[in-house]
């Protein structure tokens, strides 16, 4: 059961922040102080794999024996620190021009996704010493 509540909070994390990129506004940009972008085309297609993954996250939360089979704790894992990984390596070498606010939201989401990735990987760990 643990497995699968990690797998809804992950699947909140990314229907919520793939949401706010399918509807990303020049105005919030400014709001968040996160970096821009020209048009809205990357942040919207990012925002659309997101809500992907947070749908697949939720199916494999709901899967049955004979239903889809969705994203599992490795997967999430993987997308989770890669995203964690970039996003820290451009705050830290990119030289963003960006205000104290969104660094500060940006260094959240990146502890947020390296935590998340820490949680599952013990959790699945914990199964495989279980099992």
């Amino acid at each position: 059961m643990r497995r699968y509540s990690i797998l809804y909070v992950d699947a909140a994390l990314n229907l919520i922040l793939g949401t706010i990129l399918v509807f990303f506004r020049p105005a919030m940009i400014r709001l968040l102080g996160i970096p821009h972008a020209k048009n809205g085309f990357y942040p919207n297609i990012l925002g659309a794999v997101l809500i992907g993954i947070g749908v697949a996250l939720l199916l494999e939360c709901f899967r049955t024996a004979y239903g889809l089979i969705g994203l599992g704790l490795g997967g999430a894992v993987a997308i989770n620190l890669c995203g964690g990984t970039a996003l820290a390596a451009w705050l830290l070498f990119g030289n963003l021009d960006i205000p104290f606010r969104g660094s500060l939201i940006l260094w959240i989401l990146v502890i947020m996704l390296i935590c998340i990735s820490g949680l599952e990987l013990r959790i699945h760990l914990k199964k495989g010493a279980a099992g």
